[in-house]
């Protein structure tokens, strides 16, 4: 997401990258058109591991030996020869005002490629005149030194622009940037980076509110640093992912270890071990709810970190211990993404093939996670086609918040919501049934050692008032199973075939008529009620089950 101001409006726009492309959503058209950034075509790798962060009206990309820039909030202006109109004259600093001698346009100097020679400067212009082709523009530099040059016959471009993240000037005097990243994110201001092949524990914070200074020799609160250089020191294992939490905390999510940064690591800042008995699956493997809990699938389980970053609590441990080893996540053939949906106040679990878009995902609703005991459980699974594949997540709360929800960006290059209205998913130029469905059991019929059996069941769908406000379901299939073992009814409802019972419940409501009246008996008792027709949708508000005690299973 890229933020800029034009005059009082503050302007959202999302991005997306795909395909080796850039694409930003073009509010100047319309809320939801988008438009390619043509300039970065190609110039990105979506093979390989990417990150893209705003910060400061820019979105910064990284990618391995690719480092860019997507700048929607400045101009741009050309000088034929920056230090070249005579003796004495300096390039400008950051935050140099400009001044065009003929247009009398001002710019705040934001970013310039070179410190000498023929060189593009990029920076917010503050006045209504724009910057004209051949005039001389001048200012003075943080030191009182002169600025003057002569523009090349070119006006100034608006944006947006694309262009190297170097440091500024491309100068030594700013520091160096690592050779390839591939973690990336803004905290506090500064631009974090992470993700160096050459060296996996080390960490890299830009000045604050400069991206472009990474001079690690300075001695301010507001200096660059790295974990090489500062006093907290590198994070003693690879790092995996880096998680922005507030403004006095930064995680670092490792491939063994859980550790945080608490303080401004330039002046007196700390790193401390959040939780050294497992790591983060993946850099997206994170997520925060509303309430700034803290989210983050490691190798122990699904961890929730509270606001004040008390102890990790493993919410997948009693209930879900397999959890990780069912999950069966490598990194080199999948993604692992955890995402917040505070609509329907949730985390989306995602495992999608990287090749494919193949997938297994689960809700953990954090509902009917509160009342465990009396719902059962609170983790749901889901598959979605392998057109919807996700590849990432991002809550969006957009200006127009029509817009606003938690995005979904799929293996077929569309961002996706989640529709309530809708009853098929859209998998692009076509749209495929849903199969939804709620499997209950195994129920015990009887006392331990004893048979029971079931008479007859009764399906409750939602809606069925003339008139009423409330959506009425479709029809929905039942099937029932039992067995004289919990785990053979658990093999019977995962297989989903050769049901002792099968039909389909008239909808809606309740009806006469719907009852079925078939005897089954068994110790325990499975069934599942769904729909998987195009166009249909169903809600279940109740089953009624007549149950009859049985004698000892012989």
């Amino acid at each position: 997401m890229a933020v800029d101001v034009a005059g009082s409006s503050i302007k959202k726009r999302l991005i997306a990258v795909g395909n080796d492309e850039f694409w930003y959503e073009d509010i100047d058209v319309g809320a939801g058109e988008w438009t390619e950034l043509v300039a970065a075509n190609g110039d990105i790798d979506t093979t390989k591991q990417l990150w893209a962060f705003e910060l400061l009206g820019k979105v910064f990309v990284v990618n391995g030996t690719n480092r860019k820039v997507a700048d929607f909030i400045n101009v741009k202006i050309v000088a034929a020869d920056l230090v070249g109109v005579g003796a004495g004259v300096a390039p400008p600093d950051f935050g140099t005002v400009l001044t065009g001698g003929t247009s009398g346009a001002k710019m705040k100097v934001d970013y310039i490629t070179a410190l000498d020679g023929g060189t593009t400067i990029y920076g917010r212009r503050t006045t209504v005149a724009t910057f004209e082709a051949s005039e001389t523009v001048t200012g003075l530099d943080d030191d009182g030194n002169t600025v003057s040059f002569i523009m090349t016959a070119a006006d100034e471009v608006s944006g947006p622009h694309w262009y190297d993240w170097t440091v500024y000037g491309n100068s030594a005097t700013y520091g160096t940037m690592p050779a390839k990243l591939t973690l990336g994110c803004s905290w506090n201001g500064r631009a974090v980076v992470a993700g160096n092949e050459d060296d996996a524990n080390q960490w890299y914070m830009s000045r604050q509110s400069c991206p472009w200074d990474f001079n690690y020799i300075s001695d301010d609160p507001q200096s660059p640093i790295s974990g090489e250089d500062a006093e907290p020191g590198k994070v003693g294992d690879v790092i995996v992912a880096t998680i922005p939490y507030s403004k006095d905390y930064f995680v670092f999510g490792n491939a063994n270890s859980i550790w945080y940064a608490v303080g401004n690591p330039a002046a007196n800042g700390a790193i401390l071990a959040l939780d050294d008995t497992g790591g983060i699956l993946d850099s997206q493997a994170w997520c925060k709810d509303e309430k700034d809990n803290l989210y983050i699938l490691a190798t122990t389980g699904l961890l929730k970190i509270p606001p004040g970053f008390g102890q990790p609590q493993n919410l997948f441990e009693t209930d879900y211990p397999d959890f990780i080893k069912d999950f069966d996540f490598d990194g080199s053939l999948h993604r692992a993404i955890l995402g917040y949906d505070r609509l329907r106040n949730g985390i989306k679990i995602v495992k999608t093939t990287l090749a494919t878009g193949a997938n297994s995902c689960f809700w953990y609703d954090l509902k009917t996670a509160k009342v465990t005991e009396v719902m059962g459980t609170s983790l749901f699974p889901e598959t979605y086609p392998n057109e919807c594949g996700i590849y990432c997540l991002f809550d969006y709360a957009a200006v127009d918040t029509g817009y606003s929800g938690l995005l979904h960006g799929c293996k077929d290059g569309y961002v996706r919501v989640e529709d309530s209205d809708a009853k098929d998913d859209d998998i692009g130029a076509t749209d495929q049934a849903i199969d939804g469905y709620v499997t209950f059991g195994p129920l015990q019929l009887n006392e331990s050692g004893k048979e029971g059996g079931l008479n007859a069941i009764d399906v409750v769908t939602v809606g069925g008032l003339t008139g009423g406000s409330e959506t009425d379901s479709n029809n929905v299939d039942l099937k029932v199973w039992t067995g004289l073992s919990a785990d053979e009814v658990t093999e019977k409802l995962i297989a989903n075939s050769t049901p002792q019972i099968g039909g389909t419940v008239t909808a809606p409501g309740r009806r006469r008529g719907n009852k079925i009246r078939r005897k089954v008996r068994g110790a325990y008792l499975g069934l599942r009620v769904g729909n998987a027709t195009a166009a249909e949708t169903w809600g279940l508000e109740k089953v009624i089950l007549d149950v009859k005690k049985g004698g000892k299973i012989k």
